[in-house]
């Protein structure tokens, strides 16, 4: 009886059919995707695994975010980027807070084909380090098309003209700034599928209205009376203009609605979007994750959650 049973074991285990390679498409994804993802996909099977350890296709475009950032260092990075022997074309490190100039310099030293450098909110870079980098690329290949800085302190008119400089644009930089226009809710998208040949060489400008440097963003709407204001254009930075976190457009002062996440938006986006049964708030669609479901399956916003239960979300993190 032992033995049929085993023959039977046997048996079913021969039937099952042999595992597939991935279709070739995924390889090609490979390449599009961010550093945290191709480490989930090395760990899929055998062939995603070689190609991600050994193909220099994966590692030509690397780009950290959450939730590798706040784990991301100097050492960490130069043994990230080697993996493109020396090809890197796109490094994207978002909010890497731990990367120093050192870090950046060595990377840029062994990877001279960079022709896009996004570096947003990397508040351990300094704008001298940024210089010194753009300055290495721009001597060794020329191939620097792109770079976000936006969110690295102290960065001040004299580091924007150098830049400027050093990238060796012809075009006034007001010129260009105006024929590719960034729109407020659009800020922050990284996308490697997203056509980029509006994008900005850099992406700060000095705003002007207050004169400092900083991201300047263009009102979506075509017809906006402000747009060709002498006095008062509708261009400028989040400080100078309001604008409506969901559609991007300036609002007046007595038009500005407040949402359950604090982020403002036009009276027509404050219509559209659901709200809160309680306090009768709206959330923008960077926060939709914060929403609860009560009892009688109505929405109920973080804040009024926190107050009926009597503890608020930092207390049990």
């Amino acid at each position: 009886m032992a033995e049929s049973s085993k023959a039977v074991s046997l048996t079913v285990e021969e039937e099952q059919p042999e595992a597939k390679p991935p279709h070739q498409a995924m390889f090609l994804v490979l390449t599009y995707l961010p550093v945290y993802e191709l480490v989930l996909m090395s760990q899929v099977c055998t062939s995603l695994r070689d190609a991600v350890n050994h193909d220099i296709l994966p590692w030509l475009n690397v780009t950290v975010e959450r939730p590798l950032n706040w784990r991301l260092n100097d050492e960490i990075l130069l043994k990230v980027t080697s993996k493109a022997n020396g090809r890197l074309k796109i490094l994207t490190l978002i909010n890497c807070m731990h990367v120093t100039d050192e870090g950046l310099q060595r990377v840029v030293e062994q990877n001279p084909l960079i022709n896009k450098l996004r570096i947003p909110a990397c508040s351990g870079i300094t704008p001298e380090g940024v210089l010194r980098a753009v300055k290495t690329l721009c001597e060794r290949s020329n191939c620097l098309k792109t770079l976000s800085i936006n969110g690295i302190y102290n960065v001040q008119k004299d580091h924007l003209d150098m830049l400027m400089m050093n990238l060796g644009n012809n075009q006034p930089l007001e010129e260009q700034q105006k024929q590719q226009p960034v729109y407020y809710h659009e800020r922050g998208r990284f996308s490697v599928f997203k056509h980029e040949e509006r994008q900005r060489l850099i992406d700060l400008e000095i705003c002007p209205r207050c004169f400092e440097v900083r991201m300047v963003y263009d009102c979506p709407r075509e017809h906006c009376m402000r747009r060709d204001w002498p006095l008062a254009p509708c261009r400028g930075c989040k400080f100078c203009i309001p604008r409506c976190e969901n559609c991007g457009r300036c609002i007046e002062s007595g038009e500005v609605e407040e949402g359950a996440c604090e982020d403002i938006f036009c009276l027509e986006c404050w219509l559209q979007l659901p709200k809160c049964s309680f306090c009768n708030k709206p959330y923008c669609k960077q926060h939709t994750n914060w929403w609860c479901t009560s009892s009688d399956s109505s929405l109920i916003c973080k804040v009024c959650d926190e107050n009926s239960h009597g503890y608020t979300y930092t207390d049990v993190l």
